[in-house]
């Protein structure tokens, strides 16, 4: 793809192109832009590219309407929502590709792509490797849940003692209905290229606190831990202790029997 002589390499401008509602493509790929490099809210979006919230709806909501672009409200219901790229091609070209165009052209594939890893993984597989996640457990994941699923999505829980928000991948919660309270069954953290320790498990069960702290109920609800680098000795140990799910690449691929559900 970073060849300049691939057909891929400018496919992915050709995609956005091919809308017929977009005009001002400088403008939509400046919004992709941001969103790949982690502006994922309206105001994000907006300080990244120099312009005012109220300026960016239209071509968001082209994008969307385009399904190159996918708003994700808040799960626990902040009243705020992030964006997301929806097409793996486009976000690997603004996040990958765009900010090195003119080396790729001059044929620098290999330099850019060995000081791109980390970029890589933390706005392009990182992402998708969340999504994939959320899609497990709609999917075969199921059977690992203490009740019945809920709506499965994303969050953000804020720490006010700590100044801090705590970002949850993986989240399963249960409307309320007549006067019971919106139930949370799970929260999960999701990393590419992270072997996952204890001191992810801890900012899980700070979220679930906080989350009971403001009126939500988390007696049923589970933790798990979504990695594709894997799980020290301790988190296994505490998993073993504790019955948090941990899930590796050889479950959400079926290569691997699934982990124990939770208890109860």
């Amino acid at each position: 793809m970073l060849s300049p002589y691939s057909p891929l390499f400018r496919e992915a401008r050709y995609l956005l192109a091919e809308e017929a509602d977009i005009r001002d493509t400088a403008l939509y790929h400046s919004v992709l832009a941001a969103v790949a490099q982690g502006n994922t809210t309206r105001g994000g979006i907006a300080g990244y590219i120099g312009r005012k919230s109220v300026d960016i709806s239209h071509p968001l909501n082209v994008l969307e309407d385009s399904h190159l672009l996918e708003r994700e409200a808040d799960i626990f219901g902040a009243g705020k929502s992030q964006y997301r790229i929806t097409e793996p091609l486009i976000n690997f070209y603004e996040a990958v590709m765009r900010p090195a165009w003119a080396r790729l052209e001059s044929g620098q594939a290999a330099e850019v792509w060995a000081q791109s890893a980390e970029r890589f993984a933390a706005q392009v597989a990182g992402p998708h490797f969340a999504a994939m996640c959320r899609e497990y457990v709609l999917g075969p994941g199921r059977s690992l849940l203490r009740s019945a699923l809920g709506e499965v999505g994303t969050g953000v829980v804020t720490d006010t003692k700590e100044r801090r928000q705590i970002q949850v991948d993986v989240a399963v919660v249960e409307r309320g209905s007549g006067g019971d309270r919106p139930a949370v069954t799970l929260l999960g953290e999701a990393k590419w290229g992270t072997v996952m320790g204890r001191n992810h498990l801890e900012r899980l069960a700070r979220a679930r606190d906080l989350l009971a702290g403001r009126g939500m109920d988390t007696t049923g609800c589970g933790l798990a831990c979504f990695s594709a680098a894997g799980f020290s000795e301790a988190l296994r140990a505490e998993a073993d202790r504790s019955g948090v799910l941990l899930v590796g690449l050889d479950e959400l691929y079926g290569r691997a029997m699934p982990p124990t559900p939770l208890p109860g």
